[in-house]
């Protein structure tokens, strides 16, 4: 038989014929989007691409192929490991000891009362200070946090969203205790709130508030820390929480129009602030849908931000990302296993050309990482970035058939969403409607469905499952670190001067009444020494509470 001449050719006299005489696997094989994987990709699937206008090369528009002209040849993505527990002085001791090992950037948790506006001495808070993530209820806590950490010499990114305003003014305010200026602190907070009406709940206040304290930090930030990103719009929690790959990108870049819509809405120029904007996915184990995924999120950006917002600026219109690998993947289950989860995952967040990484640690479905798990999640990034080869050339999957064509196809789903949420009235109605919310519970509902069906494989949980696992270590936080947090809150509230804790609040409510920027406001309440739950309760005075929105 004479070689085949085309695709076409080859599946009906080679492939076809191998299939009746033995059958294939009988699985669906497809991507976690539903995407239908063939079993070959050759040129003609690239037939309605061009190679110049949407692949090209990389540092050039569409920026398909990366933003930076030497991606990891010149600079490695930044090295981050989500950290912050019990108390500001065991949170200090770790950062500390990560970078001591060789981590290349900071990233902040907050416990659950920081992150929703409360001090660790409220009722509210009891049992859930230091639980998930550091406590930070005034300037001296996150003194103690940096202690010994030079802020000009690292990056911060900081989980943060409804308190984020107040968290970012606590990290000026210690710099400049440092002496560092403002212009030059590097770092990210992550100040999204629409993904959290829709997928993560801590929210505090309405939508339109929320979106005028976010672009007050926009205005504030571009002329003040023009080097740190006002915002880091997240698919990561969506995703988390059962949507796909397409959904993951589209609800993603949705919530981001709405973001510059209402910059420009607030009298900014989109090529001052949209520099600052950076992104925040998901690294799932589907390894080529993955990197296809980054790659069509880059694509997609950048059309939107040129023939939408009419950007002239480049740095407004490249996709600046960090990734986390897929906390929602990690099994209590031979936990062993979630170290090949994580590197496979964060494999391809590097071949997706990542600015900055996170991997999860293996026990981190029992309880916050051990000191000896984390290092095991730093290590493997360390592996990727100086044994695997992979970081030698830019965007090295670029060219693939079916890398290529799966970047076309999610970049084309992923644009008949926002157009389905564009036809709503945007992202911001569209999630008062609860449109995105039942598109997540639906793809989240299907994939339990499989999963409890067998058809969709998670080793050691409904397949390959062990009669006897050893046992392994689990952290614990000391109980006695959250009485420590509150006994020097108390302290605190007691030993500053009040009176000047009263006017920088009292400005501050008359700040939010106005159509001034708050952030300068925010920033003297700090200083002063007011809390967090106190400038919260302010805001909240004037602003309003959010209540939950019930999707049926």
């Amino acid at each position: 038989m004479e070689n085949p001449k085309s695709k076409k050719e080859w599946i009906d006299n080679v492939w076809r014929p191998a299939v009746e005489k033995r059958k294939e696997r009988d699985i669906s094989f497809s991507t976690t989007s539903d995407i239908d994987i063939e079993p070959i990709y050759g040129p003609e699937d690239l037939q309605d691409s061009s190679e110049t206008d949407d692949i090209g090369y990389p540092a050039q528009y569409p920026y398909t192929r990366g933003v930076q002209p030497t991606m990891y040849r010149g600079r490695l993505w930044t090295m981050r490991q989500y950290s912050g527990f019990a108390s500001a002085e065991e949170t200090n001791t770790r950062y500390r000891y990560l970078l001591d090992q060789g981590q290349t950037g900071l990233s902040m948790a907050f416990d659950l009362p920081t992150q929703t506006g409360y001090d660790s001495d409220h009722p509210i808070a009891l049992g859930e200070v230091g639980k998930v993530g550091v406590p930070i209820s005034h300037m001296e806590d996150m003194e103690i946090v940096f202690n010994n950490i030079d802020l000009s010499k690292v990056s911060t990114s900081m989980t943060i969203n409804s308190t984020a305003s107040i968290l970012l003014a606590y990290y000026i305010a210690v710099a400049k205790k440092q002496g560092v200026p403002a212009k030059d602190l590097r770092g990210t907070v992550q100040n999204d709130l629409l993904k959290e009406y829709v997928a993560r709940g801590t929210y505090i206040y309405p939508p339109k508030p929320s979106m005028r304290l976010i672009t007050d930090l926009f205005e504030y930030c571009a002329s003040e820390t023009p080097n740190w990103n006002t915002i880091s719009i997240s698919g990561y929690h969506m995703r988390e929480a059962g949507c796909t790959a397409v959904q993951e990108i589209a609800f993603t870049i949705s919530h981001a129009i709405a973001y510059v819509e209402a910059a420009i809405a607030a009298g900014l120029e989109v090529d001052d602030f949209a520099p600052q904007l950076a992104f925040f996915f998901v690294a799932q184990s589907d390894l080529l849908e993955e990197v296809a995924k980054f790659r069509a999120a880059r694509r997609l950006w950048a059309k939107i931000m040129v023939e939408r917002f009419g950007s002239k600026n480049p740095k407004s219109q490249t996709l600046r990302f960090h990734t986390q690998t897929a906390g929602v993947t990690l099994t209590a289950q031979q936990v062993d296993n979630n170290v090949v989860r994580s590197t496979l995952q964060a494999l391809s967040a590097v071949l997706g050309g990542t600015q900055s990484l996170h991997v999860n640690s293996k026990d981190e479905a029992l309880s916050l990482p051990t000191e000896e798990a984390v290092t095991v999640s730093l290590r493997t990034q360390q592996i990727l970035a100086h044994e695997s080869g992979i970081t030698n050339s830019i965007d090295p999957l670029a060219g693939s058939y079916l890398i290529e064509n799966l970047t076309n196809q999610l970049e084309q789903e992923a644009k008949k969403y926002i157009e389905q949420i564009d036809s709503l009235g945007g992202a911001v109605v569209a999630i008062e409607q609860g449109f995105q919310q039942r598109e997540i519970n639906e793809a989240a509902y299907q994939m339990q469905l499989e999963i409890e069906a067998g058809s969709r494989l998670v080793v050691g949980v409904n397949a390959f499952q062990s009669k006897e696992e050893p046992p392994i270590e689990i952290f614990r936080i000391d109980p006695k670190e959250s009485e420590k947090q509150i006994a020097r809150l108390q302290r605190m509230k007691s030993s500053r001067d009040q009176s000047k804790v009263e006017t920088a609040l009292n400005n501050l409510s008359q700040v939010a009444k106005s159509d001034q920027n708050t952030m300068p406001a925010i920033i003297e309440c700090v200083e002063a020494l007011a809390t967090t739950g106190e400038i919260c309760d302010v805001l909240r005075e004037i602003f309003g509470i959010q209540k939950e929105m019930v999707v049926f």
